[in-house]
């Protein structure tokens, strides 16, 4: 049995059982799959390349699997294609000690424009968002969809404080309403309440809007970094 995250004033269930399902139901969850299934398909001569690029860059595994939050408190190992050196906490940890300015900017918007653990083929497949393409396999597993919330971590979801209840009624997506809206260059408010009104407010008709969005938004790469 998968872990249930437990911040503090999210609103919900320890067990993670009193959820209703998920917004869009069936309809949604069929999209899913469909659209993953395609994904996989079309995008395979891509995935082997990016594999390669990744592991001829250091040798190092070419998947990362990060703990995320997911509908209902679930925690799930969210895949990505390997950005980062092998000891990034560490390298983080360091930098943020020595730079009280790359403090600031981690604890207002968890991100850094120049961050000491990404390599220089990372820094290319984050630019291009080719990194989060092994989401796809997370979608056909059932933890995310294809449009949602951003998936966050444990303190991240601590953050949201009251608005954390409306992500948890939704699978977290490979893109939102965020990632079509600035990413980065908003504020860490601005993305919670696109969130909210994501799941306040989903419809199908929004979700294959945001998705013909998400192309030129990652093509111009807006706010990726």
């Amino acid at each position: 049995m998968r872990d249930v995250a437990k911040p503090a004033n999210a609103g919900f269930s320890q067990a993670g059982i009193d959820f209703p399902p998920p917004i869009g139901g069936l309809l949604k969850r069929s999209f899913d799959i469909v659209g993953s299934l395609a994904g996989l398909v079309l995008l395979s001569p891509l995935f082997l390349m990016v594999a390669l690029l990744v592991k001829l860059s250091d040798r190092g595994p070419i998947f990362y699997g990060h703990k995320r939050i997911g509908r209902g408190g679930r925690i799930f190992a969210c895949l990505k294609f390997r950005t980062m050196v092998q000891d990034g906490e560490k390298v983080l940890a360091a930098h943020l000690a020595a730079s009280p300015d790359a403090a600031a900017e981690w604890a207002a918007t968890r991100k850094l424009k120049d961050d000491p653990r990404v390599t220089r083929v990372g820094a290319v497949l984050r630019k291009l968002s080719l990194d989060e393409l092994p989401q796809i396999i997370n979608i056909l597993q059932g933890d995310m969809s294809l449009v949602g919330p951003r998936p966050v971590v444990r303190d991240e979801l601590e953050i949201y404080g009251s608005a954390a209840v409306y992500y948890l009624k939704s699978r977290p997506g490979l893109t939102g309403l965020w990632q079509v809206s600035g990413r980065n260059d908003v504020s860490y408010d601005t993305r919670v309440a696109f969130d909210r009104h994501y799941v306040e407010n989903w419809s199908m008709v929004e979700d294959i809007r945001i998705i013909v969005k998400t192309v030129p938004a990652v093509w111009m790469a807006r706010g990726s970094y």
